[in-house]
């Protein structure tokens, strides 16, 4: 699975696509684990039910891990978390069930294609260029000392693709093909807030013909 992401870069494009202030901070164009980045959760404004942006690392860290320094092996690890798992996994039992659901913005994704015999990094974006919300899980660690910083990190979510008609190409030949949880736009507001009994039934793979692949330059 992809341990590779484009933020948004236009300000525009929060507003537009994900109904919220743009980030004071420029976004880096390209993410990886322990980067800080930013997602979208639900939030109350005037007791009305609103959207905000955080900001926070790529790679969860559960409430549980008890030192800075194990925060920071375990993170890389957890930047995806499998749909299947996830209300049962330790990693993440604490953020699903306590609905702590966000919406990752990204412009596109980044696979390998293994069909030639060697790893070709490949884009993979909306076909209408739009950016992508995608499902994904957040946590506060609050640290266990005086000396440690609180750490506020998120994961994408991510389905199985193995009979996908775009993503079963990539990646290595025999494993499991798999891609993050993409939302449809109409579908945000219910993500963020719906029981988590039910949040199961947004977590699965986008139509393979709203997504193009491209060979990264």
């Amino acid at each position: 699975m992809s341990l590779h992401f484009e933020p948004l870069q236009q300000a525009a494009l929060y507003t537009d696509a994900f109904g919220v202030a743009a980030p004071a901070a420029a976004q880096t164009r390209d993410m990886w684990p322990r980067k800080m980045g930013v997602f979208v959760r639900g939030a109350l404004q005037d007791d009305l039910p609103t959207r905000e942006l955080v900001a926070g690392q790529w790679g969860l860290v559960p409430p549980w891990v008890k030192s800075a320094s194990d925060a920071k092996l375990r993170a890389p690890k957890l930047v995806n978390a499998r749909s299947e798992t996830v209300s049962t996994s330790k990693n993440f039992f604490d953020a699903w069930t306590q609905g702590q659901r966000c919406i990752v913005p990204m412009m596109s994704f980044c696979v390998d294609d293994w069909r030639s015999g060697k790893a070709v990094p490949t884009r993979i974006t909306r076909v209408d260029g739009k950016p992508m919300g995608v499902a994904g899980l957040w946590a506060l660690w609050k640290g266990k000392t005086d000396a440690d910083s609180p750490i506020t990190s998120f994961t994408l979510l991510t389905v199985n693709a193995n009979n996908h008609a775009l993503m079963h190409r990539y990646e290595q030949q025999g494993s499991e093909k798999r891609m993050p949880a993409i939302l449809n736009e109409g579908a945000y507001d219910a993500w963020l807030t719906v029981r988590h009994e039910k949040a199961r039934e947004f977590m699965r793979a986008y139509a393979a013909n709203w997504l193009t692949a491209n060979p990264v330059q």
